[in-house]
């Protein structure tokens, strides 16, 4: 029993100091498969030996809030969910019953109150009992009905978030990859609770509902989707759901799993609910659990493999993250023998030794991690010097979290992962050219500004001698460089690594001023912020950078070394100008959705992640799936195009 105290109490610190980076500082300590499977173990203990304590997670909703927004109570709790990764779970939960399946979205939820037709209070669940009043900020929200038809007193519960698409786009705007958001739930929480709404504005977040609390007046046949459907009519995005039975759970399952991958709505699962509301209400609660929906986590495919070693990645800040480097294992689909470890606290506690034995999966079945050590020799010793420089490393605390970084202020880092950015594939992408190399290079004092790349020819002697090297690869990569020398303005302005620039805003950029560079160098402050889509934060960074002497000196030294386009074939006057395009599903005719995306952006049409009424086409080869974005645009009337027919628009 001693023992089983002492575990239970182990388990209560971790899972409390987890709970609480996650819901107040939205930053992860603990991955969710492991906090599930310490969580489930503290469960199972508190089973077995009868004794549950009051700072135990398993009996309290969450945490208090922190910062300056204002807090209200809730008029009833908002408990969390059950869960469990067994459909034969799900299908004893609903028995005999009706339910309705749907995503369980991963964002930041939010309580909606409409009074005479008018948003009047928006709350954030905070701690399921208090939470902060972002009324302004809803008001901001993309696709958020600030009226509705519906007269008289509506409260509703929906999930506010960042698409992937949107994720991405706001990511390549930050120059410094260790500031950038780690997930879109992160983002959306900072920007759900902006003290200034207009970054919320700027931020594109959507809400989602997926629960309707009360409508005065009103009866729905106590149905929970004929909830949904006068929602929608209302005015509102609803969660994609889908009725089932228990024999047509495992189907409908099945169908969201493999929607799941290439979703541009963060999910971490799915949620049951009871149709019938008076039975499901019948049904009580626990002290944590609603009895009348569950959610549904994805039983996450784990494969074993060995930790080959930790190797030590250095960045333009001088942080250097651990990433372990396994033997192959195939999960979901695809091959993976990397996974990021986040930082040197959670190398510890992983206990990770080369040669360990280690069971990894991906997180929502896409980001590679770590599930367990099943061998736990290490920790590995983090090194003394900087793998890049050799400068002395230096153990710092951030946040309860260890990281290491190097202490020279003269790294080499910085220059590999500019030279990196330079001539990687959004920039003038030159095949082969990686980061091991590019050490070789700046080491011998080959390069020491991106101009320097195209004239390597000049050290042909010395680089067939390097190690890793000979004749044939000389020639592959001079061949990669000579091919990289044909490039577009937009992937040069991305390639200079000017801050808040990422290749969304470059090509931006290249369409107003048509394709004129000089335009661009000499354009101020006031008209660069006047572009669509650029503002004054992404203006002045960009004219800081041209303003400098340095800077235009290596633009000139790279024109005389680079061939771009003549200035018409950059003016956007394509057979595609002013068109807007979603793409969701699998591509055949392209590499890629990236290769979609440039050949539609190359004829002047514009790409973003959801369907609206200012979308002209939707691109998905399999135009009668019922996915999310087909139903948008089938209600919207906008045309659905195979990769067939997108060719023929594009003659």
């Amino acid at each position: 029993m001693t023992e089983k105290r002492a575990r239970m109490e182990e388990l209560v610190t971790r899972l409390n100091k987890a709970a609480k980076a996650y819901y107040q500082e939205n930053r992860e300590i603990l991955s969710n498969y492991e906090y599930d499977r310490l969580y489930d173990e503290l469960v199972r203990l508190e089973q077995e030996t009868g004794i549950v304590w009051s700072n135990s997670p398993t009996g309290r909703v969450g945490y208090e809030l922190l910062g300056e927004l204002p807090k209200e109570r809730h008029a009833s709790p908002m408990l969390s969910l059950d869960k469990t990764k067994e459909i034969s779970v799900l299908q004893e939960f609903l028995g005999e019953q009706k339910g309705v399946l749907s995503w369980k979205l991963d964002g930041l939820t939010i309580v909606l109150t409409y009074e005479g037709g008018a948003l009047v209070k928006a709350v954030t669940r905070g701690n399921g009992e208090i939470g902060e009043v972002i009324t302004n900020n809803a008001r901001v929200f993309a696709n958020m009905p600030v009226r509705i038809p519906f007269a008289k007193k509506l409260v509703l519960r929906g999930e506010a978030i960042i698409t992937y698409s949107e994720f991405e786009r706001i990511n390549e705007t930050i120059e410094d990859t260790d500031a950038r958001y780690k997930n879109p739930r992160n983002l959306c929480s900072g920007s759900v609770r902006q003290l200034n709404n207009q970054i919320t504005a700027e931020r594109n977040v959507r809400f989602v509902a997926f629960s309707l609390v009360s409508a005065e007046g009103m009866d729905f046949d106590n149905s929970r989707e004929a909830q949904f459907v006068w929602l929608k009519d209302e005015g509102f995005e609803v969660v994609e759901y889908e009725a089932v039975t228990k024999e047509t759970l495992p189907e409908a399952v099945e169908r969201y799993a493999e929607k799941a991958e290439g979703g541009d709505y963060p999910s971490d699962g799915l949620v049951l609910l009871m149709d019938d509301i008076a039975y499901g209400q019948s049904l009580g609660r626990t002290a944590k659990f609603p009895r009348d929906s569950m959610a549904f986590k994805w039983k996450d495919e784990v494969g074993v493999s060995r930790l080959k070693y930790i190797e030590w990645s250095p960045s333009r800040t001088g942080l250097i993250n651990p990433i372990a480097v396994f033997e192959p294992v195939e999960l979901e689909g695809t091959t993976i023998s990397r996974a990021s470890v986040h930082n040197l606290s959670v190398m510890e506690s992983l206990k990770l030794g080369e040669g360990d034995e280690i069971t990894v999966y991906k997180a929502n079945m896409i980001i590679p991690q770590i599930a367990e050590n099943l061998t736990g020799s290490g920790p590995a010793k983090a090194p003394d010097v900087c793998p890049v420089c050799g400068g002395r490393t230096e153990v710092r605390q951030a946040a309860d979290v260890k990281v290491l970084y190097c202490t020279n202020p003269e790294c080499q880092a910085k220059k590999i992962k500019g030279f990196a950015l330079f001539s990687g594939r959004d920039a003038l992408n030159i095949e082969g050219l990686s980061e091991a190399t590019l050490e070789k290079f700046i080491g011998a004092g080959l390069i020491r500004d991106p101009a320097d790349l195209f004239r390597l020819k000049e050290h042909k002697d010395v680089i067939v001698e390097m190690e890793g090297f000979g004749e044939k690869s000389y020639e592959k990569l001079a061949a990669a460089v000579e091919k990289a020398r044909h490039t577009t303005l937009p992937r040069l302005i991305y390639g200079l690594g000017i801050a808040n620039i990422g290749a969304a805003n470059a090509k931006v950029l290249s369409r107003h001023f048509a394709g004129d560079l000089d335009a661009i160098l000499a354009a101020s402050r006031e008209e660069l912020a006047a572009v669509d889509g650029i503002g004054p934060v992404i203006a002045e960074s960009a004219a800081e950078f041209f303003e400098k002497e340095e800077n235009r000196d290596l633009i000139e030294r790279l024109r005389r070394e680079i061939i771009l386009p003549e200035k018409k074939e950059e003016t956007g006057e394509g057979a595609l100008f002013g068109k807007q395009f979603v793409i969701t599903g699998k591509v055949v005719s392209f590499a890629n959705r990236n290769a979609l995306k440039e050949a539609i952006e190359q004829a002047g049409g514009k790409v973003t992640g959801t369907v609206s009424a200012k979308t002209d086409y939707l691109i998905n080869n399999d135009a009668a799936s019922s996915s999310s974005k087909n139903k948008a645009a089938r209600e919207l009337g906008i045309p659905i195009l195979s990769e067939e027919d997108f060719l023929r628009l594009l003659r």
